[in-house]
């Protein structure tokens, strides 16, 4: 989804690269400590303060082993690694999105895990998100954390309106209708953004792409009653118009958590921002519910979260040391603290302690995730979502037809997967 940087950006990139790569720029001594770089692409205020300790413990741990971490923004860091990558100067490890794990693996910039100490508790993990970390049937990820989109609503709002978490879309728009009559509050609010559309994709079985078919079908029937559903949720009694400004996704978290909408579509990375609302600061008052089903009678969201990846480019003795660290941060203990400090997903079922699972956040998304749906392992994936959301925001504000704008993003689409079919 990330399309190109400035050349201002790229000198930015390159001089990091320079600074903090992995291999022979690592500063290491003589008879030293192996030193390996760690790209962390998480919040640097909210959640690297837990990584970093955890790095602390580990080095602790290891002496041999010294570990750079380097916090690198998330929307800048698939095109920082693609370059220092490309000049043989990436870090040792990348927390990468998932997304980005099989494009970095098809061109080589990855190191297959399978075998190695990273990945000797891989029957611990859940196994679609191993699947998910693979690319032509070897596995260049360990996964880290994860997550999935839910329905979060104000359990006290919709127990006022006499209402349930809704089933289905249909459901939805009679329960937010009901919610506004009895408690002058709009029922849901709608994101015009393309990953929170891709629910009702999931909810008519199809996809932007039958990646198996190669075929592009975001313009099926299917998809078009799927996205016709989506447009129709912005208008109706307790249904909130879309809001198509560039500070869309902060309006409606603001919304939910001061308890001006009922019910919205979130992941769990905001969790610990759901807590801090005045609708929340009961935390039982969070309502976790899987997404909605469409006419099919399917529901689902799609799987997100990061893996952690070893360049391919490293040395041997530092991409000895990478896996070891690698298998450190994705223990069940490292996991476990990181879920009750930043109240993220585990990725491997023995982290879910009774700690864990007494935030009811965790514990309401973790409810959900069998019903999350694993990307297909095409490099390409994660950058279709990027003509989605110029043209969705188009139609959700009644600037261009559903048609048209499918239509137009079914051309963009192709361009980014030229062998695919329409």
């Amino acid at each position: 989804m990330r399309r190109g940087i400035a050349a201002t950006a790229l000198v930015a990139s390159l001089a990091m690269a320079a600074t903090a790569c992995g291999g022979s720029d690592s500063g290491d001594e003589a008879d030293g400590p192996v030193t390996i770089t760690w790209w962390d692409t998480s919040n640097a205020t909210n959640e690297a303060p837990t990584y970093q300790a955890l790095v602390k413990q580990f080095e602790a741990a290891n002496k041999d082993i010294k570990v750079k971490y380097v916090n690198v923004p998330f929307d800048q860091a698939q095109n920082k690694f693609d370059t220092a990558a490309g000049s043989k100067g990436a870090p040792d490890v990348l927390r990468s999105e998932v997304g980005w794990t099989p494009a970095f693996a098809k061109k080589g910039f990855f190191a297959p895990l399978d075998g190695t100490e990273a990945l000797k508790d891989q029957d611990k993990f859940q196994p679609s998100l191993i699947e998910q970390a693979k690319y032509e049937g070897k596995t260049y990820g360990v996964p880290f954390t994860t997550d999935t989109l839910a329905l979060v609503y104000n359990k006290a709002l919709f127990e006022k309106a006499g209402v349930e978490a809704p089933k289905t879309w249909d459901d939805l728009k009679k329960a937010a209708a009901t919610i506004k009559g009895k408690t002058g509050v709009d029922g849901y609010w709608g994101s015009t953004q393309a990953y929170y559309a891709q629910s009702f994709l999931y909810g008519e079985g199809t996809d932007t792409v039958d990646a198996d078919a190669k075929k592009i079908t975001v313009t099926s029937p299917e998809a078009k009653k799927a996205y016709g559903t989506w447009q129709g949720l912005f208008s109706g009694k307790g249904l909130h118009k879309a809001d198509t400004t560039a500070d869309a996704y902060a309006h409606i978290q603001e919304a939910f958590v001061s308890g001006k909408v009922a019910s919205i579509v979130q992941g769990p990375w905001e969790i610990t921002n759901f807590y801090k609302g005045s609708a929340f600061k009961d935390k039982n008052n969070l309502g976790i519910a899987t997404v909605p089903a469409g006419s099919s009678g399917k529901a689902g969201a799609p799987t997100g979260g990061h893996n952690l990846s070893v360049y391919a480019g490293s040395d041997e003795a530092h991409q000895k040391a990478s896996m070891k660290f690698v298998n450190f941060m994705t223990s069940a203990k490292a996991q476990e603290t990181i879920a009750l400090k930043n109240s993220t997903l585990p990725t491997r079922d023995d982290a879910y302690t009774d700690k864990v699972k007494a935030d009811p956040g965790i514990a309401g998304y973790q409810g959900v995730l069998s019903s999350a749906q694993p990307r297909p392992a095409l490099p390409e994936y994660s950058s279709l979502w990027g003509p989605l959301d110029d043209e969705l925001i188009k139609i959700a504000g009644g600037k261009e037809s559903l048609d048209k704008g499918l239509g137009n993003a079914e051309t963009a689409i192709a361009k980014l997967v030229p062998d695919f079919s329409k």
